[in-house]
């Protein structure tokens, strides 16, 4: 087959979209090699996803299209999808390029959350309204529409009045490097990178409100939970008020923010961490406690969205802001190595299912639906 990709979050974006779009591309160019795979991207950054030599790139050809390369993605690349006689089209990052309902291209889209209308206050009205249409217009013309959790395949029928019999969960898959273990030498050199201890807990993940960072430092400052707290994501305006929090609260010396992680430390800052709180409001899928999960690291995340649905019995739970439960789950890991390995070992065995050559081969199956139609 060949196979055509909106391939702009896997060169631009460092996490999330990012992660989702190279995780993907990566999977399908090792696990089904004999495809070929075109990538459509305004732009490419090499740092992020250096895989790229292994694919076919189509990029703005002018230095017209070059400087409006916003445009070109939108409202060109339908035109280049026939001239480049696809089998099928996929947009990895919750839109489609307008006009691809007309042409004779195939398509499939993944929508990964809503949460731009769950939680509208984290948004800008132009912003709300500029998602809204792009995701409205993508479910009307795809072929067939991936969710990434039965959480948001829901959203979609609840808030737009999808069709379920065009909706297909496909759960995402994570990088083959979190089921690697590191030896005790590697995972050092990491903590010394970073001057981290050797005993803490930990956060993975966007620096927001929604994602709740600042309920935990206040779980483990009025529980009296004597444990650094590492927090690793770009800074945004909320680490500065994590950073306020901190210094009013004499916590600076058991905070520790991390902005510049590259992916490949991921794996050895989960695998010394004792656990990782994710008590996020709410999520579309929630990657951060599946990587943990393979690599070895207890789970502690929300009961809300579709945090439970991925991570069913390998983790514990609480409310986001039942700060009562989460400082007793924390101090059961802390103090209890029993319950410490009960949950390695069932979240190893639960993180298989997101191993990427699983995904991809559910994700290559619907392929092959659509187009042998």
């Amino acid at each position: 087959m060949k196979i055509g990709f909106d391939a702009k979050r896997a060169f631009l974006n460092e996490a999330g979209l990012g992660n989702y779009s190279r995780n993907t591309l990566n999977a399908l160019q090792k696990y089904f090699p004999k495809n070929q795979y075109i990538l459509f991207t305004p732009e490419i950054r090499t740092d992020l996803f250096k895989e790229y030599v292994l694919f076919d790139i189509i990029s703005p050809d002018s230095p017209l299209k070059r400087m409006l390369r916003s445009m070109w993605r939108s409202f060109s690349l339908a035109r280049q999808l026939e001239k480049n006689e696809l089998d099928l089209f996929h947009g990895l990052s919750n839109e489609l390029p307008a006009g691809i309902h007309q042409s004779k291209v195939p398509s499939v889209v993944t929508i990964h959350d809503l949460i731009f209308l769950r939680f509208p206050q984290f948004y800008k009205p132009v912003d709300r309204r500029i998602y809204l249409e792009k995701v409205k217009y993508a479910c009307r013309a795809a072929t067939k529409i991936i969710a990434i959790s039965r959480q948001t395949r829901d959203d979609l029928v609840n808030f737009l009045k999808v069709d379920p019999s065009r909706i297909e969960v496909i759960y995402q898959g994570i990088s083959e490097r979190f089921f690697m273990h590191r030896d005790k030498e590697e995972v050092d050199e990491v903590l010394a990178r970073y001057n981290l201890p050797p005993n803490f807990i930990l956060t993975v993940g966007t620096v927001e409100p929604r994602k709740n960072q600042l309920g935990v430092l206040r779980t483990l400052l009025r529980h009296d939970l004597d444990i650094p707290y590492v927090i690793v994501g770009k800074p945004t305006i909320y680490s500065t008020k994590i950073t306020e929090y901190c210094l009013t609260n004499k916590l600076e010396n058991r905070v520790f923010q991390l902005s510049e992680v590259p992916d490949s430390d991921l794996p050895a800052l989960y695998q010394q961490a004792r656990c990782m709180v994710y008590v996020s409001h709410y999520e579309g899928f929630g990657l951060p406690i599946v990587e943990a999960m393979a690599s070895g690291c207890p789970v502690i995340t929300s009961s809300v969205s579709c945090l439970p649905e991925i991570g069913a019995d390998a983790a514990l739970y609480c409310q986001p802001d039942d700060e009562e439960k989460l400082a007793r789950l924390l101090s059961d890991i802390l103090s209890d190595d029993n319950l410490y390995n009960d949950l390695v070992d069932r979240g190893k065995k639960h993180a298989q299912q997101f191993h990427p050559e699983v995904r991809v081969e559910s994700l290559m199956s619907l392929y092959q639906k659509i187009t042998q139609k």
